[in-house]
């Protein structure tokens, strides 16, 4: 009896949850028919349901949409969706085959199913209408794809039966693609590619394409870095439009040009970058005036005056919107022709510039700025190595000069600090390669004084502009203008950041926004010794908001700005150089010109530049996993550096490789994540493993293709 009774409640469950899938498949065909009145009969044959039990539960589903008010009834016989505008926003894909929709100023996603995500691939703009409403938690389907992400995927070729199709690396990073013979251009079976979707007929599940480039077979550097930038939606390769246009471009600067410009090549100019840069953008000079004074020019490459707006170049500036930095390589902005050689601020040769020229008094403040178009001449081109050796002793021709501006940097340093700055201390960590591109060591990089000096005459300039170029209400200015916005922390995330530290029993309390700078400042500066320092200030950083490209000026909280903006890399920026176009109107017309799509353009590159981080991140990883491929089974010591319901993740103190601990891996006593004490906890022993803790490791599996390091705990 109890079985059938099981079966019997079965039954009942099954037929709840094919009632309720045909309630789904009635729901896309009026989303995906906007506007349509159907009929039950329409329905069914739009369904392809013939069988009496299927037109029954069509019917059935339909009053129960009516019932739930998520179909109208018009008469007895059709049927209408209600009224709702279509919403628009961005695919996020999982590799499971469903994904969700972000839009913009909202944190309540739609979840979209496979079935319902049509010709939709990850990170396009779609626009989509909602089908399901529970709770809270909506569902929807896309309608039409508004702009798409990327028209190349990155795969591996399988040939069956004369028939080729490229599987992506991920079913998050795209759909397989179906590939004429004639358009192979040469791949062959296993072989990894790079495909452009050529064409993507109405209802047909996968797009036509052909091949563009052949990366080889799996485990190649190029091939890694190359499917890194495509799945991020960058195209590593300039269109030949583009690279005609960069060629046509004339290298000689005319006397005419010259007379047009504030002539500085006499004035004490140099550049000052990572010691493997290739393009110089921006330069210093010192000039000591008659009066005491002294003029510190900020002199950045002109590349507006190079790049036409609305031009091929400009629009795949656009396109790009910023320069992707992997590990061993850079995916640039502009053509090489642009970003090294015409563009780049190169030592003892006379270069066109825009310029931003502060007169400081003998108290090194401020009485005076210029901007303009100019024209310099490089004197020395010093690594960041070179000027930190003279900061700290070392004799050279320019000496006196370094001291000096490291002097006023100093101060505008401690100024920003005064008003409510965050004092973050970037780490960025490099890897050592050999010739043939392995790594061989890594090292963990700091800001030291030769960084700041840098840093603080960049942000003086980009500040400076900012306000200068922000709209005057008594001129009666409508212009809309670029600013870099970094939003007021909010309490909420504050009150977990001080949760976090009371785990290592660090105070930090919060009450009110004001507040927040000077103690986040206090608590670095307190633990700046500790072996957890970079975990509390990764912490403190995922509890700011994120800086944005925009056209509402919030201001800048971490700089404690009113106003800033992005005027010192133009080559690698594309706000730079809008914000170039934007100060040449004003400085020669008095006004700045209206353009109409600036925020659109603000949020292209906003997303741009987010996609550009997770490229750089994944690029890491693999060179990680590089560093550890042939040390399986080798223990070594490391720092846990998160926790999260499924492993432990330890940076290896040897080499800064960071890799994770499957907790169900350890067999010591049963672990379980433990939320409240952010730890993780041994069910018999009471034993904890908490951030901040050495631990002993093993190698344990390493995937370059999946960017993964498994280690194995060892002791703790």
């Amino acid at each position: 009896m109890a079985k059938n009774k099981h079966r019997g409640s079965h039954h009942k469950k099954s037929e709840r949850k094919s009632s309720g899938g045909y309630r789904t498949l009635v729901l896309n065909v009026f989303a995906k028919n906007q506007g349509a009145s159907l009929t039950h009969k329409q329905l069914c044959s739009l369904l392809s349901a013939n069988a009496p039990n299927e037109r029954q539960h069509i019917f059935d589903a339909l009053m129960a949409l009516v019932e739930k008010r998520q179909l109208n009834q018009l008469n007895h016989h059709s049927f209408t969706l209600p009224i709702q505008t279509p919403e628009e926003g961005i695919l996020e894909m999982n590799p499971k085959g469903f994904g969700f929709v972000r839009i913009e100023g909202s944190t309540n996603d739609v979840m979209i199913r496979e079935e319902n995500k049509g010709m939709a691939i990850d990170g396009d703009r779609v626009q989509f209408t909602v089908i399901k409403d529970r709770n809270g938690k909506r569902e929807g389907v896309i309608l039409n794809v508004l702009d798409r992400a990327r028209m190349q995927l990155v795969g591996t070729i399988q040939v069956r039966n004369h028939k080729a199709i490229l599987y992506p690396d991920s079913a998050k990073f795209g759909v397989p693609v179906e590939i004429p013979e004639s358009k192979l251009n040469g791949a062959q079976q296993g072989m990894r590619a790079v495909v452009k979707i050529t064409v993507w007929p109405e209802q047909r599940k996968m797009p036509y394409g052909e091949v563009v480039a052949i990366l080889g077979y799996a485990g190649t550097n190029d091939a890694e870095m190359i499917s890194i930038l495509i799945n991020q939606g960058f195209d590593p390769f300039f269109p030949d439009e583009v690279l005609r246009e960069a060629s046509l471009i004339s290298t000689e600067i005319t006397n005419e040009e010259i007379a047009k410009r504030l002539d500085l090549r006499t004035i004490t100019t140099f550049t000052i970058d990572p010691v493997d840069a290739k393009d110089f953008d921006d330069a210093i000079s010192y000039e000591p005036l008659e009066n005491g004074n002294l003029k510190i020019g900020v002199h950045i490459a002109d590349v507006g005056h190079y790049i036409q707006e609305g031009s091929a170049l400009d629009k795949e500036a656009l396109k790009r919107s910023n320069s992707v930095y992997l590990v061993d390589r850079v995916m640039p902005m502009l053509p090489e022709q642009l970003s090294n050689v015409l563009c780049s601020l190169r030592p003892n040769e006379d270069k066109l510039a825009f310029s931003a020229i502060f007169e400081f008094n003998e108290q090194h403040e401020v009485i005076n700025s210029w901007y303009g178009k100019s024209v310099i001449h490089s004197n020395r081109r010093y690594t960041y190595e070179e000027v930190q050796e003279i900061i700290e002793g070392t004799k050279d021709q320019y000496a006196q000069e370094l001291h000096t501006i490291n002097k006023i940097a100093k101060l505008l340093r401690a100024n920003r600090f005064k008003k409510g700055a965050l004092n973050i201390v970037s780490e960025e960590l490099r890897f050592v390669l050999s010739e043939t591109g392995v790594p061989i060591g890594t090292l963990l990089k700091t800001s030291k004084e030769s960084h700041q000096l840098i840093e603080e005459f960049m942000l003086l300039a980009n500040r400076s502009i900012a306000a200068y170029l922000t709209p005057k209400k008594e001129k009666a200015e409508t212009h809309t203008t670029v600013y870099r916005v970094h939003d007021l922390p909010d309490l909420e995330k504050l009150g977990l950041l001080t949760l976090f530290c009371e785990k290592f029993g660090l105070e930090l309390h919060i009450d009110q926004i004001q507040e927040a700078a000077f103690k986040l400042n206090k608590l670095l500066k307190d633990i700046e010794n500790e072996p957890y320092f970079s975990l509390i200030q990764g912490m403190v950083v995922r509890s700011m908001a994120k800086a944005v490209y925009s056209t509402n000026n919030k201001g800048h909280f971490g700089l404690a700005f009113k106003e800033y903006t992005h005027f010192t890399s133009p080559i690698r920026r594309y706000a730079d150089l809008i914000v170039h176009r934007q100060l040449f109107e004003k400085t020669e017309t008095g006004s700045v010109k209206h353009r109409t799509n600036l925020e659109e353009v603000c949020k292209r590159i906003s997303a741009n530049e987010r996609k550009a981080i997770e490229a750089e991140r994944e690029s890491v990883k693999y060179f990680q996993t590089l560093m550890l491929i042939d040390h399986i089974g080798e223990t070594f010591e490391g720092i846990v550096s998160g926790i999260s319901e499924y492993g432990i993740f330890v940076r290896l103190t040897a080499n800064n490789c960071e890799g994770m601990v499957a907790i169900s891996s350890i067999t010591a006593d049963r672990y379980l994540f433990d939320p409240e004490r952010y730890a993780v906890v041994g069910k018999r022993s009471g034993k904890t493993i908490n951030l901040g803790d050495i631990v002993s490791v093993t190698v344990d599996e390493v995937s370059p293709r999946k960017r993964q390091i498994d280690l194995i705990l060892t002791s703790h």
